[in-house]
């Protein structure tokens, strides 16, 4: 029984870890660290808009990233499938082919899409003017 509890007490203690270390954006939309980068999670009903914005408030308020500083899709999702999987981001474009984002809709289903962090940020102004 006390193995049972030392397990239970152990698992409850990671997940506890685990939460504590997820960054909510301004929008709501939670980011949390992974190897290689951090990982912007469900969008919140944001769409790519509302992980970009999430994307660029990590990276500035946590990691410490300038307005000029370039955020770069590390992993994406598959286009169309998955929205509320996963896109895994990154401030270091080694082994990137950084892309310019054109549409930002299908901005998020290949590695390489970048966006300055400023003007990643300026999509949190959709969540201001929301929950005004």
């Amino acid at each position: 029984m006390r193995k049972y509890q030392l397990i239970a007490g152990l698992a409850l203690c990671l997940a506890t870890t685990a939460e504590a270390q997820a960054f909510r954006a301004e929008n709501g939309v939670r980011v949390t660290p992974a190897a290689g980068g951090f990982e912007v999670l469900g969008d919140a009903g944001w769409g790519a808009r509302g992980r970009w914005c999430a994307a660029a408030d990590y990276a500035q308020r946590v990691l410490g990233a300038r307005s000029a500083d370039r955020v770069y899709v590390a992993q994406g999702r598959a286009p169309g499938l998955g929205q509320r999987n996963p896109v895994l981001f990154t401030l270091d474009p080694t082994g990137l082919q950084p892309r310019s984002v054109l549409l930002v809709g299908s901005s998020l289903t290949q590695a390489g899409y970048t966006l300055s962090a400023g003007h990643a940020y300026r999509f949190c102004a959709d969540a201001r003017i929301s929950n005004r």
